[in-house]
């Protein structure tokens, strides 16, 4: 089993989430876990078009394209 770990987050925010958001998840905890999940694939991808914009000034640089 995944270890977790508690987060405070305000009130009326969780109320603001939960009214909106809680249909299409069973708890606040997947919500949560389901937007941070998306975050962080989200942001695996910048760096991945960061990284592929290095390689291809390099090679630019190089003379191979």
């Amino acid at each position: 089993m995944t270890r977790t770990r508690t987060v405070s987050l305000p009130e009326d925010l969780c109320e603001a989430a939960e009214q909106r958001l809680l249909h299409r998840f069973g708890s606040l905890d997947e919500l949560v876990t389901t937007l941070l999940r998306e975050m962080v694939r989200d942001e695996a991808t910048v760096m991945d078009k960061h990284e592929q914009r290095v390689v291809e000034e390099r090679l630019r640089a190089l003379g191979y394209i």
